[in-house]
């Protein structure tokens, strides 16, 4: 074993790697001693703070799933939000600095009581089939998230618009059942991406956009294939002359394939590893603070936990400060069984931290008429990185309180689609929202397409929709504050970590220092803002 391979894995030993991980990630450790001994500069690669046109990046991303479609409502995880990102526009867009910014449109225009949102187009956008971008394929884009058969997963953000209608050829207008004062940030999301109509129905299987990149192949939970469009409407952007997307499931493949050069840049990384990546001068560690909160949600509508009481007992029962020790090596924040982050604007700073308690978790079991309780938690690192790990933590501590947890290991390939949301107590994750009404809307609201814990409290409900159009700032908050201890004290989720998103890429690719706040990867859009160094 060469001197470098030594230094690897005793740098791994110091790290505290179990032995199942530290046999798991041999092959990483021994690619990484081979860059240094193939004589990579020490130094590492220089880095371009000015952006270059051309070259491939080639992404290996978890998230990934043979279930994945070209249909924006079935987005559901890092593989297809990415690699559609660079594909379609949405009308407006978040900026680095975690502002809404015109994107597809040029700009907006709302009614003093925030329930008219009135968006004029961009002019001379035109999508990858030649076809110029218009009102209609903005309202056929739209209207596929909404209606009573939609099962769009954005159907729930777009709950509050009565009707969208186009004005002319380039403005489009959003009537809401009631003010909304985020709105712009909503037109923001992900899955509303623009595509073009075809007899007044929006044409997402041809998979054309008027976004940088042009889609060139597809094979769901294996790759995606771009190429960038020569005629990109948006000026500084799109610098790469392709991208490949590979759906790598297994963290330590996604370390191998980065460090062996197979990938320039991957998500999701082990935080047990990071350590290992660092010493690599030719790598570098993405952090974005506060990214996502992990979640173990229960089904408030099934036998074992329609009483609260239950749910409390669970909530008292898992250590949040050892989970953050030991799952995310301090990169995160615990939570506190609701979904805003700390450091939000939003967050309620007098609401008291839940803390490890088996005394009255027992408390809780007794009130609701049981000496002890056994329930099934379903986990897979599908969730995220170290969630099965997590699931057996919890086991142990939840041991304490006369609880037992059987941990049943579920397959990352199609987890979302057959387990979360169908079994009663899983593992799971949100993105970070910008704005509190995000998402408490999408993960908390009645009928919401992703309430993963199908919770229904009315209190909470009628919250929602006062604080959406509440033009006092003061009022609006204190409606925040209730809805975030309504969660804590009512909700189906524990929510005991707030994650960082941590990834990794090589030098070889470069951005400007500043990447956007929330979510991962560049607030998803790293194929359009960074480039080839």
């Amino acid at each position: 074993m060469s001197d470098n391979n030594n230094k690897i894995t005793q740098a791994m030993h110091d790290s505290g790697l179990p032995r199942r991980d530290f046999l798991k990630y041999s092959a990483a450790a021994a690619a990484v001693a081979g860059a240094f001994s193939l004589g990579l500069p020490m130094q590492g690669w220089a880095e371009e703070a000015t952006p270059k046109a051309g070259g491939v990046l080639r992404m290996g991303l978890a998230g990934g799933s043979t279930t994945d479609s070209r249909d924006p409502g079935t987005w559901s995880d890092t593989f297809t939000f990415v690699g559609f990102s660079a594909v379609y526009n949405t009308l407006s867009e978040i900026d680095v600095d975690g502002s809404v910014i015109p994107e597809l449109a040029e700009r907006w225009a709302l009614s003093p009581d925030a329930r008219i949102w009135t968006f004029t187009l961009r002019k001379g956008v035109t999508f990858h089939n030649g076809k110029t971008l218009d009102a209609d394929d903005v309202v056929a884009s739209i209207q596929h998230h909404l209606g009573d058969t939609s099962t769009s997963a954005a159907k729930t953000v777009l709950g509050d618009v009565a009707q969208v209608r186009a004005e002319g050829t380039d403005t489009v207008v959003f009537e809401l059942h009631s003010g909304n004062v985020d709105f712009a940030y909503v037109v923001a999301d992900y899955h509303l991406a623009i595509m073009p109509a075809k007899d007044g129905v929006v044409d997402w299987q041809s998979g054309v956009g008027t976004g940088g990149y042009r889609l060139k192949g597809f094979e769901p939970g294996v790759r995606m294939d771009l190429e960038r469009s020569p005629d990109y409407w948006k000026a500084g952007r799109a610098h790469f002359a392709s991208a490949e997307l590979l759906a790598i499931a297994d963290g330590a493949a996604r370390v191998n394939a980065l460090v062996t050069g197979q990938v320039d840049v991957i998500n999701k990384v082990d935080l047990k590893t990071v350590a290992l990546l660092k010493r690599n001068p030719n790598l570098a560690i993405e952090e974005t603070k506060g990214a996502q909160h992990y979640t173990f949600p229960m089904l408030t509508d099934s036998a074992q936990f329609q009483d609260n009481n239950v749910r409390l007992a669970l909530k008292h029962a898992i250590n949040r400060e050892t989970l953050l020790a030991s799952v995310l090596y301090g990169y995160g924040q615990i939570g506190n069984d609701h979904p805003i982050q700390p450091g939000s604007r939003f967050i309620n700073t007098a609401l008291e931290q839940r803390s490890y308690d088996p005394d009255k978790a027992r408390f809780y079991l007794r009130q609701a008429g049981l000496d002890s309780l056994k329930v099934r938690l379903q986990a897979s690192d599908a969730a995220y990185t170290g969630a099965v790990d997590a699931s057996v933590l919890f086991k142990e501590q939840a041991r304490q309180a006369g609880i037992d947890i059987d941990v049943v290991r579920e397959p990352a390939d199609g987890f979302f689609t057959n387990v979360w949301m169908k079994q009663p107590f899983t593992t799971s994750f949100f993105y970070s929202s910008l704005t509190a009404d995000r998402m408490f809307s999408i993960g908390y609201a009645k009928g919401a397409a992703w309430n993963e814990t199908h919770w229904d409290n009315p209190r909470f409900n009628q919250l929602l929709n006062a604080a959406r159009g509440e033009m006092n700032a003061p009022l609006r908050q204190e409606m925040y504050n209730e809805m975030q201890a309504l969660c804590r004290d009512d909700g189906g989720a524990i929510v005991p970590l707030f994650a960082s998103s941590v990834a990794a890429r090589s030098k070889r690719v470069a951005h400007g220092g500043l990447t956007a706040p929330y979510g991962e990867l560049d607030g998803l859009r790293l194929i359009e803002r960074w480039w080839q160094a």
